[in-house]
């Protein structure tokens, strides 16, 4: 059954969104412009309700494969930020839901036990920082789900490595759901993840990272560089919004690819290029999957970053003189 999973959830979804789209429903709860859009229209943001209900279908034909301490979380954290969609809840509010789910996952995982307080405190920063990081990273046609068709395949691919077809196929069925939700937000966007779609998804993308690292499919390094494109543009941006003594909760257009589109790049050419760009991380990930820790590989990609961020800044600041002139 669990072979059906993706095509399941990938059909779901995709017939909830059009389901979503002709409703009152979805007229209702849009996402109106501000400071931190891209789009000038309203576009209603709950794309991440027909996500979850087809990763979650999907996911029941695996019923007996799964674990309490991912699904509890991820169903909570999903009713918390739809909430938050509908009714905007304070952030204080919103990081609360974060860090129960984050703890949910650390201690029912055992990672207390098992590696000491140190690493299961790093493992919950982490996983609250990757939740948050993906919400902020979705502001872009296309972006977040075509990144996590893409990092949830190659988690799929890394665990068939390993000859644990299941791990496969759950992780699979997430790529599978965000495939669905793609038709319909690829560049012109009808419809938005909202934060219903995009905090499930980051979350997912830290527990099972942890799960996989805890089965010693790969190591600790391996779910980091999949999303790397993510984690770096969403880091950097908050380390330099920091240094510079900005309001860190504050709505802005600062990263990377808010900044390509602003300097005349098209969504469709943006998410584009980060699909290749994390198709590259992807595959070299699994090229090296069996070292403990590919020094090489990660300096390169270090560099990689480190040149892309320095020739996008470049154009940003001749761009803005541009402006002024």
């Amino acid at each position: 059954m669990s072979h059906y999973s993706p095509v399941v959830a990938a059909l779901v979804t995709m017939l909830l969104t059009i389901i979503i789209l002709i409703s009152k429903f979805g007229k209702e709860i849009q996402d109106i412009p501000n400071e931190r859009s891209l789009h000038e229209t309203p576009v209603p943001r709950i794309g991440g309700v027909a996500m979850m209900a087809g990763l979650l279908t999907g996911w029941m034909l695996m019923l007996t494969s799964l674990k309490w301490w991912i699904v509890l979380p991820l169903i909570g954290l999903f009713i918390v930020s739809l909430l938050d969609d509908m009714h905007n809840l304070p952030v204080r509010k919103r990081l609360m839901a974060h860090l129960a789910a984050a703890a949910i996952l650390v201690v029912g995982a055992g990672l207390l036990t098992q590696q000491g307080m140190l690493i299961a405190l790093i493992v919950l920063l982490l996983t609250v920082w990757m939740t948050n990081l993906y919400n902020f990273m979705d502001g872009s046609d296309g972006l977040a789900g075509g990144m996590a068709l893409i990092g949830f395949s190659i988690y799929g691919v890394a665990a068939l490595i390993s000859h644990d077809d299941t791990q496969a196929m759950l992780n699979f069925t997430i790529g599978a759901a965000a495939l669905g939700f793609l038709y319909n937000n690829f560049h012109p966007a009808k419809i938005f993840l909202g934060d219903a779609g995009s905090i499930p998804l980051g979350f997912l993308a830290a527990s099972m990272g942890l799960w996989g690292w805890q089965q010693g499919y790969w190591a600790a390094w391996f779910p980091i560089m999949v999303f790397s494109p993510f984690i770096v543009d969403a880091s950097v941006t908050l380390v330099k919004r920091t240094l510079r003594g900005v309001k860190v909760t504050e709505a802005h257009r600062e990263h990377y690819y808010q900044r390509l589109v602003q300097m005349g790049w098209s969504h469709s050419k943006v998410a584009l290029a980060e699909y290749g760009l994390m198709l590259g991380t992807g595959v070299t990930a699994v090229s090296v999957i069996q070292q403990a820790f590919p020094w090489t590989v990660i300096l390169a990609w270090g560099g990689i970053y480190a040149v892309l961020m320095l020739v996008i800044d470049a154009a940003w600041r001749k761009f803005k003189r541009a402006q002024h002139a």
